[in-house]
């Protein structure tokens, strides 16, 4: 990784990393309101995802031992540098996705609910 622009998206990049980072952005969240905010996403996936952000120091994972365990996640200090990058995402997709033709947008895997919620609580920031 000799580019910073690649080593930028080797962490931030893959399928599900950008909406959790949106998403933990908005406040702190246990692992089953991340899967109800990303439905379309497996348990296992979303595991893995959250695994290599924490690994990557962007995430923080706090446990707490009780019954049942409570696991929670949320930004890292050193997360925090990204978020004018993820609001940049948020603001730029936001544009496309206004600028395209209605017939396209049936191509886009956008999660329009989950979207919707996360972008309500991102918008009043």
């Amino acid at each position: 990784m000799g580019c910073p622009v690649e080593a930028c998206t080797e962490i931030i990049g893959g399928k599900w990393k950008g909406k959790i980072l949106f998403i933990l952005f908005t406040g702190t969240k246990r692992f089953g309101e991340l899967r109800k905010l990303l439905p379309d996403t497996t348990q296992r996936m979303l595991t893995t995802q959250l695994r290599e952000l924490e690994e990557d120091g962007v995430i923080e994972r706090k446990v707490y031992h009780q019954v049942p365990p409570k696991v929670e996640y949320s930004i890292a200090p050193k997360g925090e540098s990204l978020k004018p990058i993820i609001d940049s995402m948020w603001h730029w997709g936001r544009d496309f996705l206004s600028k395209l033709p209605e017939e396209a947008e049936e191509y886009l895997p956008v999660d329009k609910e989950a979207c919707s919620k996360a972008t309500a609580t991102f918008a009043s920031k």
